[in-house]
């Protein structure tokens, strides 16, 4: 005859529930609370120091404002050509955009500082965003567009003469860098 495995007295997990005694449940509850506690002070602290950030960004960008002069001085003049801006197009009668002139303006300051000397722009026929920049002593054009930013047009055109002059060519028709990472000459 087999024996029982099931000892008489105690559960299947093997453990007799024990019997938790007042003091001990207090002593719980006592520490329970404590931690209540703590977790609200620490919430209430968050709570005080993200107003203090709040109330401290306010008072610098309030600050900031006050000290910007209201005056009229302060508006940014946009870039304007003083070169000769030729427009092809006679049906146009030779109205230019202000974002036109402004792209004009900028491109021949650009062209200042790499050390070349813009003498004229042409706004050829049938086209809305081309100009075509003529620069002192070479015989060709540089074409860009009005799409890109002045600043990338001009160092490609820079290049592409620099790149010219070490392989001999020394006179060219146009070198054309409207295109992004792509410049031709003919």
């Amino acid at each position: 005859m087999e024996k029982s495995s099931i000892k008489s007295g105690r559960t299947i997990g093997e453990r007799r529930e024990r019997l938790e005694t007042a003091s001990e449940r207090m002593a719980a509850h006592k520490k329970i609370k404590f931690w209540q506690r703590i977790r609200i002070i620490f919430t209430t602290l968050a709570f005080f120091v993200i107003i203090a950030l709040v109330v401290y960004i306010g008072v610098l960008v309030f600050r900031h404002d006050d000290v910007l002069p209201q005056s009229s001085s302060t508006v940014v003049v946009p870039y304007s050509p003083t070169i000769e801006v030729i427009d092809e197009d006679s049906t146009a009668g030779g109205r230019i955009t202000s974002r036109m002139k402004e792209y004009i303006g900028q491109a021949e300051s650009d062209f200042r500082e790499l050390g070349y000397t813009p003498t004229k722009a042409v706004i050829p026929v049938g086209s809305i965003r081309e100009v075509d920049f003529y620069l002192d002593s070479y015989n060709g054009f540089i074409k860009m567009i009005v799409d890109r930013g002045t600043g990338v047009s001009v160092e490609d055109a820079d290049r592409v003469i620099r790149y010219l002059s070490d392989i001999g060519v020394s006179d060219f028709t146009y070198i054309d860098v409207r295109i992004e990472g792509k410049a031709y000459w003919k």
